[in-house]
């Protein structure tokens, strides 16, 4: 007779048990571990962080927005936790000192080589079922941008060098470089 091995669940207790310096996500109570970013990541997350950040300011805007790392408990439960590259939340009701707890209103992921299935599959369906509004996902070797409008049941997508508008605010585009 066949049995079935049974896989371990891990929480968010084990996240923050992880040794100083190593980072990983959970979902569904499976730890994936993070590579550390290259420069261009960076730049891009710095660039998309600002763009974002000048825009809140300028139309005095409520909201918030946080890069990575910044804990994202997307569910009542302790086997999710996620880091978005950005966090925009517009409830600031969401945010303590921990992170965010529940669903930002806009994610934005990097793709690195190791992320991308995790970010176009796995997260791409977290984010909606979570209530995140808008997922953007920015493709450095491929000089994409694919948008999904949850709002809206909408994806689209955008060539590097291009204004890419935010569904959640009007008249607000960014161009990523």
């Amino acid at each position: 007779m066949d049995t079935l091995r049974k896989e371990e669940l891990y929480t968010i207790d084990d996240i923050y048990a992880l040794p100083d310096g190593e980072r990983a996500e959970l979902i569904d109570g499976k730890i994936y571990y993070m590579a550390p970013p290259n420069t261009r990541h960076q730049r891009l997350v710095s660039d998309l962080h600002y763009q974002i950040k000048d825009y809140i300011k300028r139309n005095n805007g409520e909201f918030e927005v946080f890069p990575s790392p910044f804990a994202v408990f997307l569910n009542e439960d302790d086997t999710n936790y996620v880091e978005p590259d950005i966090s925009v939340i517009c409830d600031r009701d969401k945010i303590s000192e921990k992170g965010c707890n529940g669903a930002p209103d806009w994610v934005i992921e990097i793709v690195s080589p190791s992320s991308k299935p995790r970010d176009y599959m796995t997260k791409l369906f977290k984010y909606r079922m979570a209530g995140v509004r808008e997922y953007w996902i920015v493709d450095p070797d491929k000089e994409m941008t694919t948008v999904y409008s949850f709002e809206k049941d909408a994806v689209e997508q955008y060539s590097f060098g291009n204004e890419v508008p935010v569904g959640i605010w009007e008249r607000f585009f960014i161009n990523i470089q």
